[in-house]
Formats: structure tokens, sequence, C-alpha cells
């Protein structure tokens, strides 16, 4: 790893601890990717579910042994998402709890620690250890155009109970579509092979945007912009838009908005 390259940053996160002989047949069970595959130290991205396919709860599973996985979500979804865990755990022997561990996100070389793919660069999660001396810190705002340039979806920015997993990009990054079943997996199939979404969430140049602004295309509102730093913003577009549309921000004139190749 070149160590000119690295910089840290913050990045606050809850975790919730799932272990005991029935613990990884218990997340196979409840959650969207295939967490039955992973070896020890391996993780991968997957989301908790309502039955309708609206998102609980987006985390990062890590198996730390055959029978304990920690599982990395948002600060504010920690209890959550151990009290919806426990809530349908019925005989299943895991144990389920929260834990505290110090984290900060290590970017530009991803050596150990756990992977981390939201910032179009290598990165990964450090846990329980200092960070290096030396290297730059990346500020909050620094990172969040990064995650945005990198069409990263966040739970109460792109992700909330409105939104549906196709369009927030989450299938490619969170779901397996060939395991066994799971909360919100009828929808998730039916729509990945029947049908498609209407929207999706596109990166987009923008000189200065606000979240919840409507874009606006041939006189017709066609998406809302979800997150936004300095020339770059996140936002909901029809499909229908073209590729190379240019949409007006917010019904202001002279703001315009020019989608990025996906």
């Amino acid at each position: 790893m070149d160590q000119a390259s690295i910089k840290i940053a913050d990045r606050p996160r809850a975790f919730v601890r799932v272990s005991g002989p029935d613990a990884e047949d218990y997340l196979q069970r409840m959650v969207s990717n295939d967490v039955a595959a992973l070896g020890v130290g391996d993780s991968c991205q997957a989301l908790l579910l309502t039955p309708k396919a609206r998102v609980i709860a987006p985390m990062r599973v890590l198996r730390r042994s055959a029978e304990d996985f920690l599982l990395l979500t948002e600060p504010e979804l920690g209890e959550t998402l151990r009290d919806e865990l426990v809530r349908m755990r019925f005989a299943a022997k895991a144990e389920i709890e929260l834990e505290e561990h110090r984290s900060y996100l290590l970017l530009g070389g991803a050596d150990g620690g756990i992977p981390n793919e939201d910032y179009g660069l290598p990165a990964s999660e450090i846990l329980d250890a200092e960070p290096p001396p030396d290297a730059p810190r990346l500020g909050d705002e620094e990172l969040e155009a990064l995650r945005i340039q990198a069409g990263t979806a966040r739970f109460g920015r792109e992700i909330d109970d409105r939104v549906l997993p196709a369009e927030a990009g989450l299938v490619e990054r969170a779901v397996s579509l060939t395991k066994g079943c799971y909360p919100g997996q009828e929808p998730i199939a039916r729509l990945h092979y029947r049908g498609h979404a209407n929207r999706r969430l596109r990166v987009l140049e923008v000189a200065r945007s606000e979240p919840g602004e409507e874009l606006v295309w041939e006189g017709k509102v066609v998406g809302r912009v979800t997150s936004a730093v300095s020339g770059v913003a996140l936002a909901y577009v029809r499909n229908e838009v073209p590729e190379d549309a240019v949409l007006e921000v917010g019904g202001a004139e002279g703001r315009h908005a020019r989608m990025r190749p996906a």
C-alpha cells in the first residue's frame, strides 16, 4: 500500500452481534445476501427488508467465526436492526445484541480491515485500532462528495420507506438472486425478472442544489434531488429521461443539471 495516498475519515457505525449455533441459518433466512457463503473474515453487503421489499436497514455482514457475525449499520439503525432480528428470532438459537467499537475509514488502500465499496476507490473500515498518525484526514463534505460521485445510496437520504432496492442500485450491491427465501425476496425477484423500476438513482453535475428540489425536463417533474454538495448531486430520475438530458433544478431558471453517464 502506498502510504502517501492514504487518507482517513470518520465513518460512524452501529454494530450488532449475531452469534450461536443457529446464527448462520437465521441470518440466511432474514437478510438479502448469501451470508452462508462467507468464509471466516469475509463480508458482504446486505439488507433487512419488509415483506414488501422496503428497506428496514442496510448493513455489512462480517463473519468473525463459524457461529459469530458482526453487522455494521448506520448509527441511527443499530437498535432498530437488533430489535427486528430479536422480534423474528422465535426458536432460533442465536444471541442478538449491540456491540461497541471504535472505527474509522481508511481510503486509498484496502489492506486489512473490512472492505468498503461506497466511495469509488479502495477503502476499508478499521475497528478498534488507532489511525495512522501521519495520514491526512478527509472532511465530512469531501467524503460526502466521494459517496455521491460513486452513486452510493445512504439511509435517510436515498433510502427510505418509499424506495425499492432496485431504484437505489442496491440489488447489484446487496442482494443474492439465487439464495433461499427471506422477507422481501418475492417482490425483488418479480421486479428483476419480469419488469423494471420506473426510476433510478443518478449522479448529476450541478453547480448548486439542495435535497428535495424537483428536477424538470420538457416541462414535467421527472425526479428529485436526494443528496448534494458543490458541483455534484444524487437524484432519482425517471427512466424515460435520456442520458444526455439537461434538467432544470428546483424550477429556477438558469440552474441546470446534467446526468453523468451510468
